[in-house]
């Protein structure tokens, strides 16, 4: 497998160093890519870096993946516009646990010569004093040198400047491949497009401190068809951690990529080969509204970052949803899995004590909740037959809910129609 190729085809390649290509032709070689631990859980932007490093490892390749203990407190300037808030120590270390656990879903730490290997660059950082490092690192890079970044200018003309902590940052990621070229044999960095001054100021370290000599890759940024930032949704980012994103919402994402973005996602998020995803784009083109490509995208990703049975559990909630498994399904989930299931449908807190006596229909719909705006509503409705709660359509005006109707000790779920869902939360 040709590393640079299998990038290629895939659309991931963005730049690419002369010399880079030839150097991985010739036999296993040593890369890395650099993960600021700024959340305890990465998220789906980080996916096309990690689907990186597995491509690197099974084209016969060393995978690095450097958790920035050191960087992560200092904060890259790349693609911001203004400057993060810096991490205490205690935060960040949990970050840094976090993440590990995350990466060693993907990469094989096990597999030889070229296993993956997890690094810390503030284990190399915490023994060296800023003297040290203006002496030794500093004066081989000139300001005008830094200054020429991209990063660094577009924060200059803007209103909000760049700090001094901000403008080293492209030295300490320098120093990182420096010091793993120097003491892992690490000849190439990895990363996204907008990392590639950082990288190469890595490479110019390198050849000016040593003269050594080592290479740069970029992936493309991904970004949805309309535009808009990928990995983001109303509620916010697409996490890897169940506790930040359940696996039924994980796998909805997926599922509702556009055909547009699906015919891109699946080559760069999967690792089904070309001539089964020709295939699949093939029949989609044909029938897109089976939604092949977009389903298994879904299923390829959610399986390999949640494992199978998330993801049947993700096909029931589905289906739930859509009215084919019954109210039963429902206490097979945890209760951070039943909110979650009903993220983005409304929902209405009810006193227990409300529950305990029992209350009747219209009660509940029209006065305890707002799922209605009036009691002569939710008659009107119930009458007509289009009311349910738990899946059983609401007979009279007159039946009555308590305790015993919980799901789970905790949940009424209620319905207007077949698909206006709304979740009543009792505590």
């Amino acid at each position: 497998m040709n590393f640079v190729e299998e990038l290629r085809w895939r659309g991931m390649l963005h730049d690419i160093m002369p010399g880079t290509e030839e150097l991985l032709n010739k036999g296993m070689a040593s890369g890395y890519i650099g993960f600021d631990p700024t959340a305890d859980s990465l998220h789906v932007g980080h996916l096309t870096q990690i689907m990186t490093l597995i491509h690197f490892q099974r084209a016969g390749h060393k995978p690095y993946a450097l958790v920035g203990g050191a960087t992560g407190m200092v904060g890259d300037p790349s693609g911001k516009s203004a400057e993060r808030n810096l991490l205490s120590e205690d935060v960040l270390q949990h970050n840094l646990e976090s993440v590990k656990k995350q990466l060693e879903m993907f990469l094989d730490f096990n597999s030889g010569a070229n296993s993956a290997q997890m690094v810390n660059n503030y284990d190399w950082f915490k023994g060296i004093t800023f003297l040290d490092f203006i002496r030794d690192v500093g004066k081989h890079i000139t300001v005008n040198y830094m200054m020429a970044k991209d990063s660094v200018k577009k924060r200059l003309e803007g209103d909000t400047g760049m700090s001094f902590t901000e403008f080293t940052y492209q030295l300490v990621q320098g120093y990182d491949f420096y010091y793993l070229w120097k003491h892992n044999n690490c000849v190439l960095q990895m990363g996204g497009s907008d990392q590639w001054g950082n990288i190469v100021t890595g490479t110019e370290l390198i050849r000016r401190k040593d003269a050594g000599e080592a290479y740069a890759l970029t992936t493309q940024l991904i970004k949805k068809a309309d535009g808009t930032k990928f990995g983001k949704t109303e509620s916010g980012a697409v996490w890897l951690d169940t506790a930040r994103t359940s696996p039924y919402q994980f796998y909805q994402f997926w599922l509702n990529t556009t055909d547009v973005d699906a015919k891109a996602y699946i080559r760069i998020f999967t690792l089904l080969d070309r001539e089964v995803i020709e295939t699949m784009e093939a029949e989609h083109d044909q029938a897109p509204h089976t939604r092949i490509l977009q389903k298994a995208l879904a299923k390829d990703i959610t399986i390999r970052v949640h494992g199978e049975a998330e993801y049947e559990k993700a096909i029931k909630s589905s289906e739930f949803l859509f009215g084919n498994i019954g109210i039963e399904f429902l206490n097979e989930l945890s209760s951070d899995e039943v909110i979650g299931l009903f993220e983005g449908v409304p929902n209405f807190t009810v006193k227990l004590s409300e529950l305990s006596n029992g209350i009747n229909a219209v009660d509940l719909l029209a006065a305890s909740t707002a799922i209605f705006v009036s009691k002569g509503e939710a008659k009107k409705m119930i009458q007509g037959g289009g009311v349910a709660i738990n899946k059983l359509k609401i007979n009279t005006v007159d039946d009555v809910y308590n305790t015993d109707s919980l799901i789970g000790g905790k949940f009424l779920v209620a319905q207007k129609g077949k698909k206006n869902y709304f979740l009543i939360i009792v505590e």
